[in-house]
């Protein structure tokens, strides 16, 4: 404030002080006149300073308050605080004197005449950039708009091991289904295109269902390629068991080469599986495939047909034998010595054939009554089975043929309709059999009436296992 002799106290006043007086100054001319006279008196005593306005919001009050010599720091001039406080009021006092006297003091800061004094107390240092901001939104057509509406929901997805599969196979048990939410969002539209949207609210309606998938692990049917249900065969003969274990019971006796239906796979180690209706455990070491071993189905074929060959099968059936299968066992036989059974292999097939008769019975007979094609009846009357003779007169009796094939032929016809089958039974060419010495169609049965030696099934049937053998050969 103004002391009675209108001198200035630069070092007791403070910033307040300097604008109480400003009020006064500018209240009072008077007052205004002395102050213009004590502040050219002030100025005197100031150091120099120098105001730099800095442009782009930079601080418009950049002084550089500068000593005449730095070097003598002990000196009385050096510059107080309080100086450089008490000059920045006398300066801001001197620029209120210069403002119009119809505007109050807090207003002088939207003067255009003084931008230099605005600048330096409207310090911006986020200033806005308003043309880029209009450029930007200029011609932009923005809408937003709420929308309520169903939306599906993706179901997951969850893999099991499966031991029963085969390693690295995957089987769908559960189909996924979406699951369905209600969605309240507000969407947003830039000139007609999609730009973004927000979820205010969410509702879930259905759940979704998982998609359920078995992945396989078991090496074992990988490496064979069959599934749980296929058919494997055996490597090797083997008995099944009734537990998973060597120590179990036994269970059967399976073949080498015959096939079995795999039920489970408790292990890697050990197979359930069915052979003929019995169903046991066998080692997955002793089973393979028709993947792995492909010869394994042919060599299964002729086991089957094996397997049927006994003393008391059925002879009024076919064997199952095809033509190379009886190319097979007849050729090279070592008794055939006039190769007679080699030369008429395929007159035995087509007898199979023509009268649903087991070919293999009809040559083993023919073996047996010729001597293996040696005998006088079966060289001189082309007769191998000694037909028509009698005991008393067996040359002369019996009939002759003009070849093997038609002799043959005939008692082929002759073992259908009078000792394989019985009465009634329908034949061959519309024909019924007639029976007469009929007793059961096995090679016992025929013994019974057809040769006067009790052991003569026994004997036929030895050559019949001995020709079924060489289909292994």
């Amino acid at each position: 404030m103004l002391d009675d002799k209108n001198s200035f106290n630069y070092d007791n006043r403070n910033l307040s002080d300097v604008f109480k007086e400003l009020q006064e100054i500018r209240n009072n001319p008077q007052a205004q006149a002395a102050y213009a006279k004590q502040t050219k008196k002030a100025k005197k005593h100031m150091p120099k300073t120098k105001v730099t306005r800095v442009k782009n919001n930079s601080n418009v009050f950049a002084s550089n308050f500068r000593t005449k010599d730095r070097t003598s720091s002990n000196k009385s001039n050096d510059l107080k605080l309080s100086h450089i406080l008490t000059g920045c009021g006398i300066l801001v006092v001197s620029m209120a004197l210069f403002f119009p006297k119809n505007l109050a003091f807090t207003e002088s800061y939207a003067s255009t005449e003084t931008s230099q004094e605005v600048e330096a107390y409207e310090l911006n240092r986020h200033r806005l950039n308003m043309q880029s901001i209009v450029s930007e939104n200029a011609g932009m057509d923005r809408v937003k708009e709420q929308a309520t509406e169903e939306r599906d929901v993706e179901f997951e997805t969850t893999y099991n091991d499966n031991p029963s599969l085969p390693k690295g196979e995957e089987v769908t048990e559960q189909e996924g289904v979406l699951g369905k939410d209600q969605v309240t969002v507000v969407k947003t539209y830039e000139n007609g295109e999609f730009v973004e949207e927000t979820i205010l609210a969410r509702t879930n309606l259905v759940q979704p269902t998982p998609k359920i998938i078995s992945l396989g692990t078991s090496e074992f049917l990988a490496k064979h390629k069959v599934h749980i249900g296929d058919t494997m065969y055996l490597v090797s003969d083997d008995k099944l068991k009734s537990e998973a274990n060597d120590t179990s019971s036994d269970v059967a006796d399976v073949k080498a080469s015959i096939d079995v239906k795999l039920l489970e796979l408790p292990s890697e180690e050990w197979a359930k599986v069915s052979f003929d209706g019995v169903e046991g455990y066998i080692k997955t070491s002793n089973l393979t495939s028709a993947t792995t071993t492909p010869n394994i189905v042919e060599k299964n074929r002729i086991q089957r047909i094996l397997l049927k060959v006994n003393i008391g099968m059925e002879l009024n059936k076919t064997s199952g034998l095809t033509l190379n299968d009886y190319k097979k066992i007849f050729t090279g036989l070592p008794n055939d010595k006039n190769k007679i059974f080699e030369n008429n292999y395929q007159v035995f097939y087509n007898m199979e054939k023509k009268y649903n008769i087991n070919g293999i019975f009809l040559a083993s007979i023919a073996i047996h009554e010729s001597a293996w094609g040696t005998s006088n009846i079966a060289n001189d009357k082309n007769n191998l089975f000694g037909y028509g003779a009698y005991d008393e007169s067996p040359y002369e009796s019996s009939q002759d043929f003009t070849s093997y094939a038609d002799g043959i032929e005939t008692v082929a016809k002759s073992l259908v309709k009078y000792y394989l089958n019985p009465a009634g039974t329908k034949i061959y060419d519309g024909e019924t059999a007639e029976g007469w010495y009929y007793n059961g169609p096995t090679v016992e049965g025929v013994n019974t009436r057809y040769a006067s030696d009790s052991s003569w099934h026994e004997k036929v049937y030895s050559y019949m296992e001995m020709l079924y053998n060489r289909l292994n050969s």
